[in-house]
């Protein structure tokens, strides 16, 4: 079930804790796709706080947020970009984006398989998405302080494989946000230095998040046979004359 937008709102834009997760989670995105010059980007779940880089340079920015969450306006002070829409109907032409963030959307949809082939339409050839799940052995799954804490988390193994049911193709698959799911100061602190140093732990393990790019996958067009042509034909066949008809009431025995 999807998280209320207004809880997820307030964790992004109102806490201390939301606030450094977001930061985290949006640089590596951003080392991910550092430009996005005349395209087309669209964010599903609650991914409006990792498309704000992009809002100059995009050719155009949608935020799709499921029914079942809610939406609100976004960008604050801006035109709004932001839309409310069915899990698995978007208002968005087939093959019309080149990338694609999913945050919030994928562990909590009660109709993920739907979800992902919606994500496949919406993609143009060459098109990417980013998935973003709560890593099922990290700590930030662990706790439902966070929206990490709610849905389905993944381990790296089952979100590939879920994605490649589908037709996309892994490019790369991360871990990031090795700081624990706390607000004590303590720990915000030294948030930034777990973060440098969590690169160099067995990753898949200690990170609270898993972040995988995919590509769609287009298949190969079909061509139909041709009929090969003999240049040089058999006339073996000349000559023989057509079988003459069995006269009525005759047997074929005699």
């Amino acid at each position: 079930m999807h998280l209320d937008v207004l809880d997820l709102r307030n964790f992004y834009y109102r806490s201390q804790l939301g606030r450094a997760a977001q930061k985290v989670i949006r640089d590596q995105l951003k080392e991910m796709w550092p430009d996005a010059k005349g395209m087309t980007v669209a964010g599903f779940g609650f991914a409006v706080p990792l498309l704000r880089p992009y809002l100059g340079s995009a050719r155009r920015v949608i935020g799709l947020m499921p029914a079942p969450q809610g939406v609100m306006p976004w960008p604050a002070g801006q035109p709004n970009v932001s839309v409310l829409c069915d899990d698995t109907l978007w208002p968005i032409a087939t093959g019309a984006l080149d990338r694609l963030v999913v945050l919030h959307g994928l562990e909590t949809s009660d109709y993920p398989g739907a979800l992902l082939d919606e994500c496949y339409r919406v993609l143009g050839p060459g098109g990417r998405a980013v998935f973003i799940v709560p890593n099922r052995s990290g700590i930030w799954s662990r706790t439902d302080r966070t929206p990490f804490g709610y849905g389905r988390p993944y381990s790296m193994s089952q979100l590939e494989a879920q994605l490649r049911d589908h037709a996309f193709v892994t490019e790369r698959a991360i871990s990031t946000l090795y700081q624990p799911p706390s607000s004590h100061k303590m720990w915000r602190r030294v948030g930034a230095l777990m973060e440098r140093a969590g690169r160099h732990l067995p990753a898949f393990a200690a990170g609270g998040v898993l972040m995988v790019e995919a590509t769609k996958q287009v298949p190969a067009p079909r061509k139909r046979g041709q009929a090969a042509r003999v240049s040089r034909p058999l006339r073996v066949l000349e000559g023989l004359g057509a079988p003459e008809p069995t006269p009525a009431g005759r047997s074929l025995q005699g």
